[in-house]
């Protein structure tokens, strides 16, 4: 395993469309333990592989729950609303108040390929909207209402 160096605001990688994953192989699960430590290093909640310069469809979730590796993910189902203070490992020193989901049900692979569902609600599921919105190139300042520096 390796830190990663994690992309920041300003790189065209994190404005792409990510691609699906499409080899469940060593090569995917060497970035998914990376990016695991990595995400712990910097003390984040989590992780997509466009911060570390992949344009791959996955995710790191690592939260109250447990640590989660989400592979082409997408959302089921999503209901209710949330409002709280977001931040972001690739737009370090700022942070603003972004509305999201209460409760995501998302369907993913897992590091093998096998398919699942997974059902979250308040902070999990505002780190998995946060996470996914990166595979489509998407940032949180898009989204806040006010961005401030720490």
């Amino acid at each position: 395993m390796a830190i990663r160096q994690v992309v920041q605001v300003g790189d065209e990688v994190l404005r792409q469309k990510c691609f699906p994953v499409e080899k469940f192989d060593e090569k995917l699960w060497q970035l998914l333990d990376d990016m695991k430590q990595t995400v712990r290093f910097e003390k984040g909640a989590g992780l997509a592989a466009p911060q570390v310069g992949i344009l791959r469809r996955a995710v790191i979730c690592d939260v109250e729950e447990g640590c989660f590796e989400f592979i082409n993910p997408r959302f089921l189902q999503q209901s209710g609303e949330q409002s709280d203070v977001e931040g972001c490992l690739s737009v370090k020193g700022k942070h603003g108040t972004v509305s999201r989901p209460f409760k995501v049900k998302i369907a993913y692979q897992d590091r093998f390929g096998k398919e699942h569902t997974l059902a979250a609600k308040g902070f999990f599921a505002r780190c998995i909207c946060h996470e996914l919105d990166h595979l489509d190139g998407i940032l949180y300042i898009d989204r806040a209402v006010n961005v401030e520096k720490d």
